[in-house]
């Protein structure tokens, strides 16, 4: 069984501070290579998310990291010890990127190539790819038999007179890829046992590692929502692990503040009690930069020591009355967000750029007849909302005056740290902006 990671890197631009080695406070391009090297050796993270989805990245990491830092990685092996791993455009959904997803898969038989030089043995320094926005277990395996059909299997072509494609780019390895779900819209958290179930009954791997949403499903359906939305994921993950008995590692995408999952080097301990049954948890970047890095090295150390724990359990009729909490609350929230949606927009063109990024493929919505709205991504929107004195974490929440007592019982028993978490943000408030989003 390989090394799961507990902690993985990622590239969200979500730090108020930047780092000194970025330019005019952007991180981008060799930075982002001087920053995987720094999340290794300095904070002692086993993984880096390798992001390239809704941004440019440099497919040519494994060369360079090898180049610039030779003596390290001789002794850390990329693949076995340390893991980098690619999030991928979504070809189906994101039109525009799908030439991106091709050019991204192409690069992982030249990693492969490049590390067996130097490492003077067969090593697969990419051999997992995270898919966002995974709504059907046919996405997943539509990515993996592209990457063993087109990228491998084109060896076998014949050019021309008995002449192969191998011939003239010689083997191609490694032989097949993971492909990680990221989940993030509501239904298919729900259905999440189906997503993974269906993948496994097409690809029998010998485990899977599944990735939450915590973030996104916030924004579009409010803080509570999104952490019931993941307890109730995270529950069916382990009930699926022993059903089909295999290992299934759930991972998580915690931000620092509240609205994203509270997750930072002051309030680790409770977010890993919060979502327990989790094995690995993101460091994002305002948890590597926004704090002294001692304590972001101490919390690391402690996160990885720390027992992964058996989730909440819920019963049926549990699981039901959840997803009719989530319903009410999304109700409420999104519409007030519809309401606000240009003011969001416009204060969120005056935040810092931490990272340059693309626009993002938003995943909010209402129901048919509604309409939409167009939002910035998650960690500008929670920006702006703070900005204003409107804590994101607070819109909605006048729904839970309609909950009936067993729905308190259960969301108090589901989402342990709600009070702490509102506590945090209710401090950011101001009285009379809110007042203005009570009357809409």
């Amino acid at each position: 069984m390989r090394k799961i990671p507990r902690t993985m890197a990622t590239q969200h631009p979500d730090n108020a501070k930047f780092p000194e080695w970025s330019i005019n406070g952007v991180i981008e391009g060799e930075g982002e290579v001087m920053e995987a090297f720094h999340c290794f050796n300095s904070l002692l993270i086993e993984e880096v998310m390798w992001d390239a989805e809704g941004k440019d990245v440099d497919t040519h990491v494994i060369r360079k990291l090898l180049s610039i830092y030779p003596d390290y990685f001789s002794q850390k092996i990329i693949g076995e010890d340390l893991f980098l791993t690619y999030r991928i455009p979504n070809p189906y959904i994101e039109g525009a990127e799908k030439k991106v997803f091709a050019e991204t898969m192409e690069s992982i038989p030249i990693a492969y190539d490049l590390a067996e030089k130097f490492y003077g043995k067969k090593v697969t320094p990419f051999f997992e790819v995270i898919l966002p926005f995974t709504t059907s277990y046919r996405e997943l395996i539509s990515v993996l038999k592209y990457y063993e059909k087109v990228i491998v299997g084109r060896g076998e072509i014949e050019l021309w007179d008995g002449i192969k494609v191998e011939q003239l780019i010689g083997e191609t390895n490694p032989k097949s890829i993971e492909v990680i779900p990221l989940i993030e819209d509501k239904d298919s958290l729900i259905r999440i046992n189906e997503i993974v179930k269906g993948y496994y009954k097409a690809i029998k791997p010998n485990y899977i590692r599944v990735f939450i949403a915590r973030s996104d499903p916030a924004m579009n359906y409010g803080m509570i929502p999104a952490v019931l939305l993941s307890k109730l994921a995270i529950r069916k993950l382990y009930s699926i692990s022993k059903e089909l008995k295999i290992g299934i590692f759930p991972i998580i995408g915690v931000g620092s503040l509240p609205f994203r999952g509270n997750f930072n080097p002051e309030n680790y301990n409770n977010v890993l009690d919060e979502y327990e049954g989790v094995f690995t948890f993101t460091v994002q970047s305002a948890f590597r930069y926004d704090y002294e890095e001692g304590d972001v090295k101490e919390s690391i150390g402690k996160i990885k020591k720390r027992e992964v724990r058996e989730p909440i359990s819920f019963s049926q009729e549990e699981e039901k009355t959840l997803v009719e909490m989530v319903n009410k609350y999304v109700k409420r929230y999104q519409v007030i967000i519809e309401n606000i949606a240009h003011i969001i927009n416009q204060v969120s063109s005056y935040l810092p750029k931490r990272r340059a990024r693309k626009l993002h493929i938003g995943l909010f919505g209402y129901s048919r007849g509604i309409g939409n709205v167009k939002l910035p991504r998650a960690i500008s929107f929670v920006g702006s909302l703070y900005s204003i004195g409107i804590p994101p974490e607070l819109i909605g929440i006048s729904s839970l005056e309609g909950f009936k007592e067993k729905e308190w019982d259960l969301l108090e028993s589901s989402y342990k740290m709600l009070r702490k978490d509102l506590e945090r943000s209710c401090k950011f408030a101001n009285q009379a902006n809110l007042d203005i989003i009570r009357e809409i």
